[in-house]
């Protein structure tokens, strides 16, 4: 990209050369629609690298999370276990059923659900386990599923950034019943905007393909499997169209160089920042050994001594684009309304207090970096 500003954007969207070409393909094959040629290969490809059972194109993460509720019949008063510290579709996508989010504490290394904590919010409401992969970096699935497994609860795993992130070899959204991506314009593989539904839990493969077909059962009679096709039961349309699809195959295509590439990103910050982290100015991210992270985010907690509005308000004076990472949901004038929280979750509202996010993105230049972290020194001192 060419910045004449020297300004270091938080995110750039990636292209990989091939996005076009394949756009103008799916126009030249005369299909625009959901389902068509290319949406059939991001599909195999999908089911192939994670071995799931189906994996289905939606037209974000969001809306895989909302047929997951869906599937789940989450009804009025159902409870969804889930971090605070999340994205607000983690929570929306239930509480659109009439679910009950209730909002556990996160670990203070992760930043993700603390599986130790779960048990104890499980009451006879709750229904689901919705585990979050916070940067890319795994959950504690095997507690998890066990959790799940003891209490005869599902597990939805938001994994809408862990695409190409493993837990223990296994793919991030493979592991519970049904898992969500993301593939929005800031994640690693983008199409602008768009998502996946994986689904593990094999009772769940027909429902959901007659859910995000308006609730029809139209992809069997596109396969020859009925003669006709008709309103089964409730759903919407979930899908994508074909030009979102042919742009996310020249990104899969891609996958592995893109994860390297930020990997390699990630690693130099990690490795730029451990003065500052022996200094006891902010503390690095932390990956368990068990956890095979893809590069999605390289953020820091500064020191409860520092100003952290300072430290952002430094970075805009000086062209670079940072941001922090959420507003707990539990103290969200909705999370107030819709949910609950299990506990004080203090880790939350500390960790959320502390984090600021470092731009990332295909491209970045060993110079930039640099320059961020030097201007992070500076801010921070």
């Amino acid at each position: 990209m060419t910045n004449p500003d020297h300004r270091i954007p938080f995110n750039w969207p990636h292209m990989t050369g091939k996005e076009l070409q394949h756009i103008a393909e799916a126009h030249s094959n005369g299909s625009l629609a959901g389902d068509g040629p290319f949406t059939k290969r991001c599909h195999g490809w999908l089911e192939a690298r994670t071995g799931c059972k189906k994996a289905l194109l939606t037209h974000s993460c969001t809306a895989a999370l909302e047929m997951a509720a869906l599937l789940l019949d989450i009804e009025p008063g159902d409870e969804v276990i889930m971090p605070s510290y999340t994205f607000v579709s983690t929570a929306n996508a239930f509480v659109l059923r009439g679910g009950v989010p209730v909002f556990v504490d996160i670990r203070g290394d992760t930043l993700n659900l603390d599986e130790r904590l779960i048990e104890s919010a499980i009451t006879g409401r709750t229904r689901a386990i919705v585990p979050v992969h916070y940067a890319g970096v795994a959950c504690e699935m095997d507690a998890i599923m066990q959790i799940a497994g003891r209490h005869r609860l599902h597990v939805v795993e938001d994994a809408a950034q862990g695409v190409m992130a493993a837990y223990k070899g296994r793919a991030l959204g493979s592991i519970g019943d049904l898992g969500a991506y993301s593939f929005h314009e800031t994640k690693n593989v983008i199409s602008g905007e768009g998502g996946a539904l994986l689904v593990n839990a094999p009772e769940f493969a027909t429902r959901a393909e007659i859910i995000r077909e308006k609730g029809t059962d139209r992809s069997r009679f596109f396969r020859g499997e009925v003669d006709k096709y008709t309103w089964q039961e409730a759903g919407s349309s979930f899908l994508p169209g074909e030009l979102i699809a042919a742009f996310l195959w020249a990104q899969l295509e891609e996958a592995q160089r893109i994860t390297e590439d930020r990997l390699l990103s990630w690693r130099r910050y990690h490795e730029l920042l451990e003065p500052l982290e022996a200094d006891g100015i902010l503390r690095r991210p932390i990956v368990p050994g068990e956890c095979q992270h893809n590069g999605h985010m390289y953020y820091v907690l500064l020191a409860q001594h520092i100003d952290r509005q300072q430290v952002l308000d430094e970075f805009r004076r000086n062209n670079i684009g940072s941001v922090f990472h959420y507003v707990p949901l539990h103290s969200s004038p909705a999370g107030m309304k819709y949910g609950r929280a299990h506990g004080a979750l203090d880790v939350t509202n500390r960790q959320s207090e502390r984090l600021v996010r470092l731009p990332l993105w295909v491209g970045l230049s060993e110079e930039q970096q640099n320059r961020v972290v030097s201007v992070l020194r500076r801010a921070a001192s």
